[in-house]
């Protein structure tokens, strides 16, 4: 899609957090009334027909547009958070990543078999937090799973989306 605003919009900090990487900061989206809005309305677009039931926002940028999308698709918010945040009792999923091993949470009482989980975070570059909770969801065994991000990168020799089946349904805003 690449909407003409939220491409103006999106702030690049160049080596950031080390030398070489990139930096899309979607906080300079999030503060812009105009991109929220376009964001939110692209997201309703794409998801209003899928019967979404349930949204899993992926800590801590995946929040803000899950909150705002779920209110709109008439959807629950499921939050997925690193270890220790969650109060009530969890299912977890480790994982590795590119300098060490984490590990997030789903309270265990958030999805049933009978939903429609949307899976939603800010940036797809390797994948790997997203495969992570994608895993994580799967083990309630819902009806459907769906992966969405804000931005999708590529232009950096990226491949996030090899880290999912090729049958499943990922989505992006913004493709570089």
């Amino acid at each position: 899609m690449n909407n003409k605003t939220l491409m103006d919009n999106l702030r690049c900090i160049p080596d950031f957090p080390q030398k070489g990487i990139n930096f899309r900061d979607v906080t300079t989206l999030f503060k812009n009334p105009e991109c929220l809005n376009i964001m939110v309305d692209e997201l309703y677009e794409m998801y209003r027909n899928k019967g979404i039931t349930k949204i899993v926002g992926i800590e801590s940028r995946g929040f803000v547009l899950s909150s705002a999308l779920a209110v709109r698709l008439g959807a629950g918010v499921v939050l997925c958070r690193k270890p220790g945040k969650l109060p009530a009792e969890t299912v977890k999923e480790n994982y590795t990543k590119e300098y060490g091993s984490d590990t997030i949470e789903i309270h265990k009482d958030a999805i049933s078999s009978e939903d429609v989980v949307l899976l939603h975070d800010d940036l797809l570059a390797t994948g790997g937090t997203m495969r992570a909770a994608y895993n994580l969801v799967k083990k309630f065994n819902p009806k459907e799973i769906l992966v969405n991000f804000i931005i999708e990168i590529t232009d950096e020799g990226l491949h996030g989306r090899d880290a999912f089946e090729k049958d499943t349904e990922v989505t992006t805003l913004i493709t570089v």
